[in-house]
């Protein structure tokens, strides 16, 4: 029964990331983003000019860095990077500091595009994607000195397990960063669709506390912690009036990874935040 009962719940799973990973596949992505650099005038994509899409998170590249800087992210690193999307954040930490990073993503089609993007930006041969789920990690115990997230938690059911994968992969005194969107203090429903899930039944917010819980049976401590709802709500109401401005989005935009609901995942998103229902927010966890 036991057996039975696990089988049920793997499958369970697969099934639910096959979800996940559907959700952020969109067609000809690949050819869509050069075609938006070259809307734009640029001929060879650099770390800094994929940037717009690259980055698939609250705030992008300002909160990117608004994160590592709290870091001390040096060469000698390894680095693995659950959820790694494009493979933005990757590109910038090895831009940036000289690290060498792992990335890892349920959506094939976006470790397929991140590769690509890696070789035009010839950053291949210090970044590796790959295929994989945050709940069963394709690497050694105690193999990287830090691991980030960025909006990935959303998506993950069992915030336990995957805490419990990312300790197992760091080293002792190694050190774990995320930025996820969270339960604020009010309990009503979600406004759907959002930009990680169109309906409920993929989305999985869950309250700071259960971050903290799930982070202590890992055995990893809390190291620091901060509210980013003002970050939030400013940040959007300068991309809103820009686009009113511009009347609409920019050729290059996290809007191609969204499909043809982009602003309206967008509005709700930040309707959400305004009303108390989610708060993104900065955790870093240490591995004594």
């Amino acid at each position: 029964m036991l057996d039975a009962g696990r089988i049920a719940l793997e499958e369970e799973m697969e099934t639910l990331e096959t979800r996940v990973a559907a959700h952020y596949t969109t067609q000809d992505l690949l050819d869509r983003i050069e075609k938006a650099l070259k809307e734009q005038g640029v001929d060879v994509a650099t770390v800094d000019n994929l940037k717009p899409v690259d980055e698939f998170h609250t705030g992008g590249l300002e909160a990117t860095d608004a994160l590592l800087s709290q870091l001390d992210v040096t060469p000698d690193m390894r680095v693995l990077d659950v959820g790694c999307g494009l493979g933005g954040t990757a590109r910038h930490i090895v831009h940036r500091y000289g690290a060498h990073v792992t990335g890892i993503d349920l959506t094939p089609l976006y470790v397929e595009v991140g590769q690509a993007l890696n070789a035009r930006v010839h950053l291949d041969e210090a970044i590796n994607l790959h295929v994989a789920s945050a709940t069963d990690l394709p690497m050694e115990d105690a193999s990287f000195d830090l691991a980030t997230m960025f909006h990935v938690g959303m998506n993950i059911a069992d915030k336990e397990h995957m805490f419990a994968e990312i300790a197992r992969v760091l080293k002792p005194g190694g050190r774990f960063a995320l930025f996820d969107v969270m339960r604020d203090d009010s309990p009503d429903d979600l406004l759907f669709p959002v930009p990680w899930s169109e309906k409920s039944e993929t989305s999985f917010v869950d309250a700071a506390s259960v971050y903290h819980g799930a982070a202590e049976a890992a055995g990893l401590t809390l190291h620091g912690q901060r509210y980013r709802r003002d970050f939030t709500l400013s940040f959007f109401a300068h991309v809103f009036e820009r686009m009113a401005e511009a009347g609409g989005p920019p050729p290059l935009g996290i809007h191609l990874l969204m499909g043809d609901t982009a602003g309206v995942k967008l509005k709700n998103y930040v309707a959400n935040v305004e009303a108390r229902r989610l708060a993104p927010v900065e955790m870093i966890f240490d591995k004594p």
